[in-house]
């Protein structure tokens, strides 16, 4: 599954392709309003993430001219909260309006909707890291070859899923709690006590954990193999 990201804001840009990535999408990219048509003319992405305020050609543009053409579905991406912005980019044929700043999990979340909607299969996104098999969209953990599938809370599935992607690196406490709670944010205690009920159960022994390390004062870290 292919998508477009037109952004003149690099580091936004960079961001939002690798949360894509994460996810199995195939991720093109392009920095300015005419790249971004000359993209999509020329790659034929499956969904454009556009952002609105742009050189050489406003998102509005852009979308108005691929509109023209074809039903590729469409998410503006903006600084402003004006309603009347809101309503014309809806007008003129975006499928959504996403105001920055946003989270990127948020924004991956309202790609696969659109893609639902309009008919077409995100990519199954499976982690394998030493013997953990995840399934992220099913919330479904294996521990071995052997083993019957777990099952994960919500939570639980963020913050491994988070680990995994980020295995063999060491995670701030405060980076892994934006990831898994997002802007609703939480605290270390909070974090802590979710660490406690994954450990116990993915570890064979919580007590002496082999997969989830914790390096105090800093954060935690997913071992890409067991000790």
């Amino acid at each position: 599954m292919k998508v477009l990201v037109v952004d003149d804001d690099r580091v936004l840009a960079d961001v939002v392709a690798f949360t894509l990535r994460r996810d199995g999408f195939d991720v093109i990219q392009a920095y300015d309003g005419a790249a971004g048509l000359q993209r999509w003319t020329n790659d034929h992405p499956d969904l454009i993430i556009l952002d609105v305020n742009m050189p050489k050609m406003d998102g509005f543009e852009v979308c108005r001219r691929i509109r023209l053409e074809a039903e590729t579905p469409i998410i503006l991406l903006t600084v402003r909260e004006e309603e009347d912005d809101i309503v014309s980019g809806l007008e003129i044929g975006a499928d959504d309006y996403i105001i920055k700043p946003f989270s990127p999990r948020q924004l991956v979340a309202r790609v696969k909707t659109i893609l639902r909607r309009a008919g077409r299969q995100a990519p199954a996104l499976t982690l394998h890291i030493g013997d953990l098999k995840l399934v992220p969209g099913k919330r479904e953990l294996v521990l071995g070859p052997d083993s019957e599938p777990l099952s994960l809370t919500p939570l639980e599935n963020h913050l491994l899923e988070c680990l995994m992607v980020n295995a063999g690196r060491v995670l701030t406490f405060d980076t892994i709690i934006d990831h898994v709670w997002g802007p609703a944010g939480a605290d270390r205690d909070m974090l802590r006590q979710l660490v406690r009920r994954l450990r116990a159960k993915i570890e064979p022994d919580p007590s002496e954990p082999i997969y989830i390390q914790t390096v105090p004062g800093l954060g935690y870290g997913l071992n890409k193999e067991k000790n």
